[in-house]
């Protein structure tokens, strides 16, 4: 226990008192052997000695009890604040925690959606073309539709390029006939006839009945006659005519048939 100055002297004080009064009290028989006091005189003063050895011990100890409660409930305070400090340094840990637990669930809530829009783009999905349901994986779609994207920017001579590769990676593709198709057409922007023919022609044979079979069979006819075969180019358009008759396609082919003569 720790006391100040002032407490510890007056404990000292107390004891002091107390040895001296118990030094007095065995020295009272023999005072009264010697006939210094008559026995009534002894005994009374052996009981006042007594009564003030005991007044003294308790208010000793009472001073010490009081300086030991004292004692105890500053320590008991100190013992407090240590608590709240500590006390305060776990919340801050605990904030932390919790923050970078937030972050964590935040960085994981990000990486399953991520996930999931990966795995949605790798999956088949269905869609009709051409009155066809069908189903086709996502990469065959973005190929066919980055290179539409190509020959709508104006892109010719890459976006013949990128239909060409897309014919050779998905021949069995829903999308081939046109990739063939608009192969040929990226061709004709350009005024590279022969290629535009060999496009077309392709998409003939290999696609029957495609519906964009007359305007193929159009253009063909338009690269004949720019070749300077006017021949060719009159049997292409006669054929249009014939088997496709009513179409703007086989009305646009009547018109051009007198240029081919």
């Amino acid at each position: 226990m720790n006391f100040d100055r002032g407490s510890v002297m007056n404990v000292l004080g107390l004891h002091k008192k107390v040895k001296a009064l118990a030094f007095a009290l065995m020295l009272i028989p023999a005072i009264a052997s010697a006939g210094i006091f008559d026995d009534e005189e002894a005994r009374k003063a052996i009981l006042d000695l007594r009564a003030k050895i005991t007044a003294l011990t308790a208010k000793m100890e009472a001073r010490l009890d009081d300086k030991a409660d004292k004692t105890s409930v500053l320590e008991l305070n100190n013992q407090n604040e240590q608590l709240k400090a500590e006390i305060s340094a776990l919340r801050g840990q605990i904030e932390v925690l919790l923050n970078d637990l937030a972050n964590l669930q935040k960085r994981q809530q990000d990486f399953y959606v991520d996930l999931d829009k990966r795995i949605r783009a790798l999956e088949p999905k269905k869609l009709t073309v051409e009155g066809r349901e069908v189903t086709i994986e996502q990469s065959e779609q973005r190929s066919f539709d980055a290179a539409m994207s190509l020959y709508k920017a104006g892109q010719y001579a890459n976006a013949a390029s990128a239909f060409t590769g897309f014919t050779i990676n998905y021949p069995e593709s829903i999308f081939a006939s046109q990739a063939q198709y608009w192969m040929g057409n990226s061709y004709y922007a350009q005024r590279d006839c022969k290629n535009t023919i060999m496009a077309l022609e392709k998409l003939l044979k290999n696609y029957p009945d495609n519906p964009k079979e007359p305007d193929a069979m159009l253009n063909i006819a338009a690269c004949q006659l720019e070749l300077k075969d006017k021949k060719e180019s009159r049997k292409t358009l006669s054929a249009l005519i014939a088997k496709f008759p009513g179409t703007e396609a086989a009305q646009a082919a009547k018109n051009r048939l007198p240029s081919t003569k």
